[in-house]
C-alpha cells in the first residue's frame, strides 16, 4: 500500500483525535486501512471500522483490509458474517454501521474510524462512539466528505482549537488518484456547489444562512485583564427557558466575548446574580431587550429593566428594538474578514454554533426560531450588543409634507 505524503503525515499525527475533510476519491479508505494497521500491530488491542450502514463498511475495506492483513500474515482469523479480524498477536479489528448502535455500544476500543461522518449523525459520534473509547483512552479518525455545515462542520473548525485534536481539509486533486481530465469533466457535469462540495471538500454554505460573514477568523483566544477599571459588557436575551448573556470586554480593535452563560427555568434576578458572581468588583455595561422596560419577572411590578438598574448595570438600550435586519447587518459588518471587530472565544460554544449554523426560514427573510435546535437567543444577546456598539449607518433624507391653511 503506497501511501501519499499527506496520509502519511495524517497517519503519523501523534494527536489523539483526528478530522479529515477530504474530496472523493481522494485516498481517505487507503488512509483508514493504514491508520487500522497502526492501532491493531500492538497486541491485544481492540479496533473499529464504522461506516453509516452495514453495506457500506462491507463494501469499502472489507476486501482491501482482508488482503492487506493477508498479505503481512498477521491475519489469524476472520468471521464474515460478523465482519471481525482476528490478529495472531490477539488484536481485533471490527466492521460496523452507525445505523445499528447496539453493535458498537459496551465494547471498550483503543482506536476507531468512523467513514463518511457527515452522515453518521452527532449523537451516535457523542452518546455511542465516543464513550466506547474511554476506559482505555482510545484514538479516533473521523473522516469524511463535508455535507453542508452540520456537527462534522463544528468538529473540524473546533478541532483546530481544541487540545490533543488535529484537523486537514484536501481536495480530490490533492490525494493523486483521480486525474485531471476526469476532474475537468466532472467540473462541466456537475453544477460549482456539488464540485465544490464533493472534489474540493468545501463546507458549501446554506443558502439561508443568516451569518454569512462569521467564519474561524472570528475565533480565537484573547486574555481578559483584570483590572476593575476595564468593563463588563453584557448583551442579554430576557427569556426563561433559556435565559442568555453574552460576555465581553472591549480593546483596540473591536470587542471579544469570552464568556457566555444559559441558564434555564430563570429569571432576570438569577441571570444578574450568576453574572456577578463569575465577575464580581465590576462595572457592568448592559445591552439588554427593549421589551424589558415593560416586561416584568417578578411580584410588584418590577421590571427586567429595573433590576439591572438596582443591581447597579448601566443599561444601553432604545425605547425599541433595532429591527431584526438591522441586528444582522451589524453583526455581519463586524465579522468581515477583511475588517474583524468581532472575535469570540472557542470556549463559547453554543454562541459560535448560533453564528455558524442560523438560518433564515425556508423560503422568507424571517430567522428560524423554535426548530430543531433554537439558535436565536444567543444570538439576539450579541446582536444587541454589536448594533449598539457597531451601528449600521445609514443616511437619511428627511422630508417634510407642507400644508397650509385655505
Amino acid at each position: 500500500m503506497q501511501l501519499t505524503d499527506i496520509q502519511k503525515e495524517i497517519i503519523n499525527n501523534e494527536n489523539r483525535f483526528k478530522c479529515i475533510i477530504s474530496g472523493r476519491r481522494s485516498g481517505k479508505t487507503m488512509a483508514a486501512i493504514a491508520s487500522l494497521a497502526k492501532y491493531s500491530r500492538y497486541p491485544n488491542k481492540k479496533c473499529m471500522y464504522i461506516a453509516p450502514t452495514y453495506r457500506m463498511a462491507k463494501q469499502i475495506v472489507f476486501d482491501d483490509l482482508y488482503l492487506m492483513l493477508k498479505e503481512r500474515k498477521w491475519l489469524k482469523d476472520v468471521n464474515k458474517s460478523d465482519l471481525a479480524f482476528t490478529l495472531v498477536n490477539g488484536s481485533m479489528i471490527y466492521l460496523r454501521s452507525a445505523d445499528n448502535p447496539d453493535s458498537i455500544r459496551g465494547i471498550g476500543l483503543d482506536y476507531v474510524v468512523l467513514d463518511e461522518a457527515a452522515d453518521i449523525s452527532e449523537e451516535a459520534w457523542k452518546a455511542v462512539i465516543r464513550p466506547t473509547l474511554s476506559d482505555k483512552e482510545g484514538s479516533a479518525m473521523i473522516i469524511s466528505t463535508p455535507k453542508g455545515r452540520g456537527w462534522l462542520y463544528d468538529v473540524y473548525n473546533d478541532a483546530k482549537h481544541l487540545n490533543d485534536w488535529a484537523s486537514w481539509q484536501f481536495t480530490t486533486a490533492e490525494g493523486g488518484i483521480v486525474s485531471e481530465e476526469e476532474l475537468a469533466q466532472a467540473r462541466i457535469d456537475l453544477d460549482e456547489r456539488t464540485y465544490k462540495q464533493e472534489y474540493e471538500a468545501e463546507f458549501v454554505d446554506y443558502s439561508g444562512l443568516i451569518y454569512y460573514a462569521f467564519g474561524e477568523h472570528n475565533i480565537k483566544d484573547m486574555k481578559f485583564g483584570h483590572s476593575d477599571n476595564i468593563p463588563i459588557h453584557v448583551g442579554i436575551d430576557f427569556n426563561i427557558d433559556p435565559g442568555c448573556a453574552a460576555i465581553a470586554f472591549q480593546y483596540q480593535g473591536g470587542i471579544h466575548i469570552y464568556d457566555e452563560i444559559e441558564i434555564y427555568g430563570t429569571d432576570t434576578r438569577e441571570m444578574v446574580k450568576e453574572i456577578m458572581q463569575r465577575y464580581p468588583n465590576r462595572r457592568y455595561i448592559c445591552y439588554p431587550d427593549a421589551s424589558g422596560a415593560q416586561r416584568r419577572t417578578s411580584a410588584g411590578g418590577i421590571t427586567d429593566h429595573l433590576i439591572l438598574k438596582n443591581a447597579g448595570f448601566q443599561l444601553k438600550v432604545g425605547s425599541v428594538n433595532p429591527s431584526v435586519k438591522d441586528r444582522i447587518a451589524s453583526v455581519n459588518a463586524v465579522c468581515k474578514a477583511d475588517n474583524t471587530r468581532l472575535t469570540i472565544s472557542p470556549k463559547c460554544v453554543k454562541i459560535i454554533k448560533g453564528l455558524r449554523s442560523h438560518t433564515y426560514k425556508e423560503g422568507t427573510r424571517q430567522p428560524e426560531k423554535n426548530g430543531t435546535v433554537d439558535y436565536s437567543h444567543f444570538n439576539d444577546a450579541v446582536g444587541y450588543m454589536i448594533n449598539n456598539l457597531y451601528p449600521m449607518r445609514t443616511e437619511y433624507k428627511q422630508t417634510f409634507k407642507v400644508t397650509r391653511n385655505l
